[in-house]
């Protein structure tokens, strides 16, 4: 009936938003050092994986303040000879567009969430999707569970982009990055949420059952 999936809905609205609060607080409570370390074992971890490993075409969130610092992950990529690409949000889209080296990010405009991003003008660079698609996502969000469910900012740009990924010929892995704080027995998922394939946290990593 109607009214039951409209009701299911809003309660999984509601309790979404009640899980964002809490988890904010947490997120909170942390330290400067706990998100460092947090944060280096995470990146030793991802550095050392298969998939990163096995990876070409790379996409990597830049973080902001309360996320996994992906900032020696950006400066693997590019060193490494991998290409990376780095989200543009526009409206309610997100591309992946590919980013050239630190000396480019570094003179990248900043959004109003003080986040670098290309310019919403800018047409010289590669989009990952229309230009070979992508071998690996790095996720960002707000909480992860045991099973691969993942709790953005309410937005739905993750979602949207990997079901537009799925589109493609290849589905590229997906990895999220979550400090310890942040993985949780159970998220409340609904029908456009997407799952993730990994998530790496301080304490070891979290499979979606995949064999890899």
């Amino acid at each position: 009936m109607p009214w039951r999936i409209h009701s299911r809905s809003m309660h999984v609205q509601a309790a979404k938003a009640a899980l964002r609060n809490r988890l904010k607080k947490q997120l909170k409570t942390m330290t400067v050092e706990r998100r460092q370390r947090e944060s280096l074992e995470i990146t030793q971890k991802l550095l050392n994986h298969e998939w990163y490993q096995r990876s070409h075409r790379v996409s990597v969130y830049i973080s902001m303040d309360d996320e996994v610092d992906t900032t020696q992950v950006v400066e693997d990529i590019l060193t490494s000879g991998r290409q990376c690409f780095i989200p543009r949000y526009v409206n309610d889209q997100m591309d992946m567009l590919q980013l050239h080296s630190l000396d480019d990010l570094a003179a990248l405009p900043v959004t109003k969430w003080n986040i670098k991003q290309p310019a919403d003008d800018d047409k010289s660079r590669l989009d990952a999707l229309t230009s070979g698609g992508l071998d690996l996502i790095l996720v960002p969000g707000l909480g992860f569970s045991l099973e691969g469910d993942r709790l953005g900012r309410g937005k739905g740009y993750y979602d949207k982009y990997l079901s537009r990924c799925g589109l493609g010929s290849l589905m590229p892995r997906t990895i999220g990055l979550a400090y310890c704080v942040q993985v949780c027995k159970s998220i409340p998922v609904g029908p456009a949420d997407r799952k993730i394939d990994l998530v790496l946290c301080p304490d070891g990593t979290v499979p979606r059952g995949i064999d890899y």
